[in-house]
């Protein structure tokens, strides 16, 4: 033995060879944390005093190969200086550097996913032989900041500069065919052949069959780029980033900037240029959020997966009740991801159209490539429509998706209780009625618990698992388990109007409503809420869940809260539904859709609007763009305040992902809490002062004043 910790021992193999192999201990992966990068650096210094020795093989005892760095170490960076945060990336960069200066050849056997510091320690390898099953990446951009371990000077000297902008730029896992196609590894073998290719690989280099010097001289050398070239090369190349990341993601135009500035640099002083971008992009409130989100999403899923071990069976057969587009895209998300389904409707043409939706569904990822037409049929097999119960005793969960109606949903309710077995979990799709209510119509209420889908189901990441007053743990385990099979994102909620996500959402709208009533044109306002983050502001978004849903949606919140949410005047979306305006199920709404060559459908704007909503609004107005940020988020920020205080979402993480997940809230902004902490609830209660004429919606919180009054923040 040549050096053992707990993060990475190095022991002397046949040949004169020495094993590097990371296995932290007490973690089901490897990283790069402060204590890996400690005992790495012991582990080079016990490898350069080590004589004798002819080659280096780095292995990995996890099922993955490095999950990269310890990303909860992150926070502590986004208050500091750049010094300090040069000091971060610093200690490994040397690592790497003197792993890639030693005096022998290094190969690395990627048995896993190996991604951001930990592809960037492999790039420090001379040679990289990769497993089938593994993939590689720099997804640092993802979380708002660049590679800081050389991944912007090693990638573009090994596999080009444009390859390597589109590998970094688009934070994009790897397959190992991608990989050895643009050069970023040697070699690609089965798992079980791995080692053996790997030490194959590394007695070719001692050999002298592979020239490892070479390898090394190109990683440290400027980029074979003339003026000329490059000239015209980062010009297309900047242009197309910053099309696609957009204004508000500054990560992915920088990495292009670091590459370009080091072009013509050794690796010492690219990796200077590459520390400086990192240092500047790392103190962001972008970074701050999109680590957050991050470390929100860790949170969740660890929370999803101790709901699931409480679940008292597993979920091998589900049901869903009602097969429309809703009811067709439950069955498919569940047929696609392994659990078969049983879907009823009362008549023939509901299962045709459930049925339609799931082939299409599947057809386009026949279409795509991303399945097979003999995995397609697979996954149609698995539903099974039906007009009847038959088998409905042998399903583990069902999910009510009928009509949004108290009545239908108690009768439907009532009577699918009486044709499953007692422990059945029955769950309905409702995205308003009280689950409390909806409970009233069932004999074992204990077994009863919302799962609100979000529409599209196969596109939207979210679910809303609602508790009841009587719903017990093991419906909440088991349901949050299945959404877990779903491949979802579930957080759990209390029962209220609205429940998280619509109870928010309203009161966005009715800011909407208020400003185009005070005279702000709705189109000015969908593009300042776009610009500020948004996919599509609350006109376009309207339209999107339908005229008619939110009318009716408002007026349940309207009957829940009416000190906050009913409104004493007419408004824009009232007069859209009844002049059947529907939005885009009927093409037209506050804007006229008409379908483009795709088929999908384009807004175009429309003077008739205007003119049937000219009786009830106030002369044009022309508003800044802060108070109409300020009345359009402050009636939502409030109203997820008095949701964390009343305890419907347990922590202000889960309540940001669920508008994540369920509403497209940018991401680039964390969330609406950690939106809050960014500018701060000084100047939220400045925004509520001025407008609180508009009522007490705007109002802030008991709980928020407390904040304040402290100097504390949400996160």
């Amino acid at each position: 033995m040549i050096y053992q910790s707990d993060a990475l021992t190095v022991t002397r193999l046949d040949g004169d060879i020495a094993e590097l192999h990371f296995d932290l201990q007490g973690e089901s992966v490897n990283k790069f944390d402060q204590n890996t990068v400690g005992h790495l650096t012991k582990a080079l210094d016990a490898l350069e005093a080590e004589s004798g020795l002819r080659g280096l093989l780095v292995t990995s005892g996890k099922p993955v190969f490095i999950v990269g760095a310890d990303i909860t170490e992150f926070t502590s960076l986004f208050g500091a200086g750049a010094d300090e945060i040069k000091g971060f990336t610093g200690l490994n960069n040397a690592n790497f550097n003197r792993l890639q200066n030693l005096p022998y050849p290094s190969t690395v056997a990627i048995n896993g996913f190996a991604l951001g510091g930990g592809f960037e320690v492999c790039l420090a390898c001379d040679f990289r032989v990769m497993s089938t099953v593994a993939k590689v990446g720099l997804p640092e951009t993802k979380l708002g900041i660049l590679p800081g371990w050389g991944g912007t000077v090693r990638l573009p000297r090994i596999i080009g500069v444009d390859e390597a902008v589109m590998w970094i730029a688009t934070a994009a896992e790897q397959r190992p065919d991608a990989a050895l196609k643009a050069g970023a590894v040697d070699a690609v073998a089965a798992p079980e052949q791995l080692r053996e290719v790997a030490l194959a690989t590394l007695n070719n280099a001692i050999d002298g069959k592979l020239d490892y010097v070479a390898r090394r001289t190109q990683k440290s050398s400027p980029l074979p780029l003339n003026d000329t070239e490059a000239m015209m090369a980062f010009f297309t190349i900047k242009q197309m980033v910053a099309q696609q990341a957009g204004r508000n993601y500054p990560a992915p135009v920088k990495v292009v900037d670091c590459i370009e500035q080091a072009r013509g640099m050794d690796l010492e002083a690219a990796l200077e240029v590459e520390a400086a971008g990192f240092a500047e992009l790392a103190v962001t409130p972008v970074a701050a959020a999109l680590v957050g989100v991050f470390l929100n999403d860790q949170l969740l899923g660890k929370k999803a997966k101790g709901w699931e071990k409480r679940a008292d069976k597993k979920v091998e057969q589900a049901a869903v009740l009602g097969a429309g587009i809703m009811g067709g895209g439950i069955a498919y998300q569940s047929a696609y991801k392994g659990v078969p389904i049983k879907m009823k409707d009362i008549n023939q043409a509901g299962l045709d159209l459930g049925l339609k939706e799931a082939n299409k569904l599947l057809a386009k990822r026949v279409e795509r490539g991303r399945m097979s037409p003999g995995q397609m049929g697979e996954v149609l097999n698995s539903i099974d429509p039906t007009l009847t119960y038959g088998g409905f005793e042998d399903v583990d969960i069902v999910v009510e998706a009928v009509v949004e109606n108290p009545k239908v949903k108690h009768a439907v309710l009532a009577e699918t209780e009486k044709q499953i077995s007692p422990d059945t979990v029955l769950a309905s799709n409702t995205s308003t009625i009280s689950i409390d209510f909806l409970a009233q119509a069932l004999e074992r209420p204990e077994n009863f618990c919302g799962m609100h889908f979000f529409n599209p189901v196969h596109a939207m990441p979210l679910v809303e698992v609602i508790r009841g007053e009587k719903t017990s743990d093991t419906a909440v385990a088991r349901t949050v388990a299945y959404a877990n099979k779903m491949g979802k994102k579930a957080v759990v909620v209390k029962d209220c109007p609205g429940f998280l996500v619509n109870r928010v959402l309203f009161p966005y709208f009715d800011g909407f409503s208020k400003l185009v009533r005070d005279g702000a044109d709705f189109q000015a306002v969908d593009k300042v809420m776009e610009r500020w983050g948004w996919p599509m502001g609350p006109a376009y978004l309207m339209d999107v869940v339908g005229i008619d849903t939110g009318v009716h949606a408002a007026e349940v919140m309207a009957e829940g809260f009416p000190d906050r949410m009913k409104l004493d005047f007419k408004t824009a979306t009232e007069v859209m539904f009844e002049n059947e305006r529907y939005g885009q199920k009927n093409s037209i709404g506050f804007y006229e859709y008409v379908e483009d060559k795709r088929g999908k459908p384009k807004k175009t704007v429309t003077e008739s609007t205007y003119e049937l909503i000219k009786d009830i609004v106030a002369e044009r107005t022309e508003f800044s763009d802060e108070d109409i940020i300020a009345r359009m988020m402050l009636p939502m920020a409030t109203e997820l305040a008095r949701c964390l205080e009343e305890g419907i979402v347990e922590t202000p993480a889960e309540a940001d992902l669920a508008l994540l997940y369920g509403l497209g809230f940018p991401p680039f902004r964390g969330g609406v809490f950690r939106w809050m902490d960014t500018v701060g609830l000084e100047f939220i209660a400045a925004a509520s002062e001025k407008f609180a004429h508009l009522g007490k919606s705007y109002e802030l919180t008991d709980g928020m004043k407390a904040k304040l009054a402290a100097g504390e923040t949400y996160y």
